[in-house]
């Protein structure tokens, strides 16, 4: 799994493009400036938005090209990025984040939850959880995500692996990606929002 992604972010064009996605731009935008924390992060097109807007960010991921990707795009801004390349799993609480993003965080199925869990630990009391990916109903569309279903999500999974969260919205609907060279065309996601109670 970890050489496949590397093989991806090796490539020249950034895999799901340089922008921001854009349900992550839409509820960080109505946020309060603070700290973020974005595990699965990849090339960084997210973590460099909220950098660029003044977040104190701090992003995750196990493949070391995806790094080299995110840390050059946030140079082309003057940007400086704490990027850490560790598996979610090991990742050392240390600190509490206002703000924890997954955005297409698709893990395995059979760490997802314990991996959804150990991140949540480094979320504040009343902080704020951004979250968008693919659900079941998107296996065999061409527009990306997994083509394993146990690693794609449906409302109930969300429901149980988000535990002590408050839900503000909460829902599975049909969008059109336009990111990068992987996620393009009509899509099935689950999008919500919510704070740690």
């Amino acid at each position: 799994m970890k050489d496949f992604w590397n093989e991806r972010y090796d490539e020249e064009s950034y895999a799901y493009g340089s922008s921001p996605n854009d349900f992550f731009k839409q509820q960080l935008d109505k946020l309060e400036v603070g700290s973020i924390l974005l595990p699965a992060e990849g090339e960084g097109r997210n973590a460099v938005y909220a950098l660029s807007k003044g977040w104190e960010v701090l992003a995750l991921d196990f493949s070391e090209s995806a790094m080299v990707k995110a840390k050059k795009l946030a140079a082309t801004y003057n940007l400086n990025l704490d990027y850490q390349v560790i598996d979610s799993l090991k990742f050392n609480v240390t600190k509490k984040f206002d703000v924890i993003a997954f955005c297409y965080a698709h893990f395995p199925a059979a760490i997802r939850k314990k991996a959804n869990q150990h991140l949540l630990k480094s979320l504040k009391p009343n902080g704020h959880i951004i979250f968008e990916a693919f659900s079941k109903n998107q296996l065999g569309k061409p527009s990306g995500g997994p083509k394993n279903i146990d690693m794609l999500y449906n409302i109930d999974e969300v429901e149980d692996e988000f535990l002590e969260i408050n839900f503000k919205i909460l829902e599975e609907k049909e969008i059109e990606l336009n990111e990068g060279l992987y996620h393009i065309g009509n899509a099935s996601v689950i999008d919500f929002t919510g704070t740690k109670i």
